[in-house]
């Protein structure tokens, strides 16, 4: 068994130099130079989302919204620079999966359902296409974030077929009234570097621009030397500029435009070979860009016309071994909305029309074209002042899936201290060839896709929140079925050799929990999570029932942070992820249960600031348990089993940060 690599002695005393060097700061500091957290809380109660189209605060919307703050995303940017899946892996019931050992791909999971159920969202925009790609996640800086909204559960009334599971909202920072910019640079100990700038600022009394700038790149690391790379070497470059305008009558717009350029690298290292006694190389290069705007337009005091639009186009290509794939994906989007309301009652209603298309140019047979035109309906009534009643609905015409109804019902009574949200919807989406084991190995072992229906499903919460001073908590009960659930099997006329997708007989049911509890004394923040998941699916004919694999039925987390805005901040954190069903690895059943502790570090020093921060102390890495590789290459391509466990083992990250 391979043993995991020891942790560098050096490393650890700076770290716990960083970290006392900033205690002592914060024990200087005078009394009156920290901020009241419970005014913070009760701001961001009063932020208004805008993933759920309503304009409501937080803290009066039905549906429940979590809500990943700016002050956040500030500590999340300094942990991971070069990507978002840091700022929604910490979310209670939200769970980034690593989908590609060998090419270093995520999705993200909500409360057990597969990533690919999940809506990717820009400012309400799919401009990273309509089914997110594993690596498109890891392809986003945070640098010019304002804070990210997630609605758990199906959100297909709201968004249409990709939102079968949730909704992930990146809303972007809007510039302030003066001008501002800031740099980050950032090296970790496994051969990483990134570079980011931001600059924003007004360009007159209605116009304002803000740019974000990135390059990144990764070293290919073999941390096991068993010749294949545990993670990924790439170089990538990526530019946004966004434009805003805001008129005195209330109208306003976003504009957006973005560019991403990647090379990434995996597979065996020169010189290595896999089992089969050959080198496999995994390569792809990636080409995006995209555009949008968001158009909001005041009719009357209280009438709002809203026009959405954008355009993406992903080039990839990957090789696979000996397999090259060449392929193209494109999502157009529009959409149009027009909300009113009367009394106590408000409501929306809008026409969308979205086109997927997917062109490869060596297996043609898996080119798809989906045009899915959708109208939508939204209503809220006030019954009394602590009682809201929501209701949505959309009717989605699939060209290749047929004509599907989303309804959504959800309920909000906050007398006092408390609040109690009920929430019901179904939804539905639409089979593309890429579920998560095609995503990571190609097309190359796929046979084509025969007589495929949409997946379908209804999922239920029942949240319970109190807060009262510096105590806050919520109760969560989820649950969802899904029907028609696509899945990989073998292929009938080459077992053993290919694999098909099919749609599986019965339910696949995921049921459980959420505890959220959280603590504020002065500068110092405390939260505690816990997370149960039962998530089961139909077996291999005749075997019944089995658990659904790469999810966690426990999950827990406890974090403390203390933070001075101007001073800095510290932070330690302690994850714990359960055992979980593994599928088709040789090696083990089940996942070893495992604890992941963490501490950051930054101090504030006027317009710089210096950052450090240990990730994964505990050096916890799957192939110290067993390997990587499989004897022999599985069904559907891939050489690798999956991850259950971190990859990377133990990682120090630091670096400085410039505001100007």
């Amino acid at each position: 068994m391979a043993q995991p690599l020891s942790r560098s002695p050096f490393a650890l005393s700076l770290g716990a130099v960083f970290l006392v060097a900033s205690a002592i700061a914060a024990a200087h500091e005078p009394p009156d130079a920290h901020d009241d957290h419970h005014d913070e809380a009760v701001e961001l109660d009063a932020v208004t989302v805008q993933s759920t189209r309503s304009g409501r605060r937080v803290s009066d919307e039905p549906i429940r919204v979590d809500v990943v703050s700016q002050e956040e995303i500030e500590e999340k940017l300094l942990m991971s620079p070069g990507n978002v899946s840091m700022l929604v892996a910490e979310t209670a019931g939200v769970r980034v999966q690593n989908t590609s050992p060998g090419m270093g791909g995520s999705n993200i999971r909500i409360q057990g359902l597969r990533g690919r159920y999940t809506q990717l969202l820009a400012d309400g925009l799919p401009l990273y296409g309509g089914q997110s790609s594993s690596i498109g996640l890891l392809q986003i800086p945070p640098t010019d974030l304002g804070s990210v909204e997630i609605i758990k559960g199906s959100a297909s009334a709201l968004y249409g077929p990709a939102a079968l599971g949730g909704v992930v909202n990146l809303i972007s920072r809007r510039p302030r009234d003066t001008r501002e910019a800031e740099v980050l640079l950032n090296a970790t100990s496994r051969g990483g570097q990134d570079a980011t700038g931001y600059v924003a600022g007004p360009l007159s009394d209605r116009w304002g621009l803000s740019v974000v700038a990135g390059h990144h790149r990764q070293d290919r690391q073999d941390l096991d030397d068993d010749g294949w790379a545990d993670m990924p070497g790439y170089q990538r470059s990526t530019v946004r500029p966004r434009l805003f305008w805001q008129s005195d009558d209330g109208a306003r717009a976003l504009l957006t435009a973005g560019a991403t350029r990647e090379s990434r690298q995996g597979g065996t290292l020169p010189g290595r070979v896999v089992a089969d006694g050959h080198p496999f190389a995994l390569t792809q290069h990636t080409e995006r860009y995209d555009a949008g705007a968001v158009v909001e337009i005041p009719v009357r005091d209280t009438d709002r016309l809203q026009l959405r639009a954008s355009a993406m186009s992903t080039d990839h290509r990957h090789r696979y071994g000996e397999s090259l794939e060449d392929d193209t994906h494109r999502t157009g989007f529009a959409e149009v909305s027009y909300a009113s309301g009367i009394a106590d009652t408000s409501w929306l209603a809008g026409l969308a029309a979205q086109q997927d298309r997917f062109r490869s140019r060596q297996f043609q047979q898996f080119d798809y074209r989906y045009t899915v035109p959708a109208v939508f309906v939204q209503a809220e009534q006030t019954l009394r002042e602590d009682l809201i009643l929501s209701g949505s609905a959309r009717w989605d015409d699939h060209s290749e899936y047929g004509d599907h109804f989303s309804p959504r019902l959800s309920l909000l009574f906050h007398p006092g201290q408390w609040t109690l949200r009920a929430s019901v919807g179904k939804g539905f989406f639409a089979p593309t060839p890429f579920v998560e084991e095609i995503e990571a190995a190609g097309l190359s072992k796929l046979d084509p896709l025969r007589g495929l229906r949409a997946e379908t499903a209804t999922t239920g919460s029942i949240d319970v929140g109190y807060a009262n001073g510096p105590w806050e908590a919520n109760v969560s009960l989820f649950a969802s079925n899904i029907d028609h659930a696509v899945r990989l099997a073998d292929s009938p006329d080459a077992p053993g050799e290919r694999v098909q997708l099919i749609n599986v007989d019965g339910l696949t049911r995921t049921r459980g929990s959420e505890l959220l509890l959280r603590y504020r004394w002065q500068d110092i923040t405390v939260t505690g999570s816990y997370v149960y998941t039962d998530a089961a699916e139909p077996g291999e004919e005749g075997q019944g029932r089995r658990a659904v694999a790469l999810t966690p039925r426990h999950t827990a987390g406890l974090v403390a942070m203390w933070e001075q805005h101007g001073r800095g901040r510290v932070g330690l954190e302690a994850y714990y992820t359960g055992t979980q069903a593994l599928e088709d690895n040789p090696w083990r059943r089940h996942g070893r249960p495992y604890v992941e502790l963490g501490a950051l570090g930054e101090i504030v020093l006027g317009k710089v600031s210096l950052f450090l921060n240990l990730e994964n102390i505990l050096d916890v890495r799957q192939s110290g348990y067993n390997p990587m590789l499989r004897p022999r290459r599985s069904d559907d391509g891939q050489w690798t089993v999956d991850a259950w466990a971190p990859l990377d083992g133990f990682v120090v990250n630091g670096g400085v940060r410039l505001k100007f």
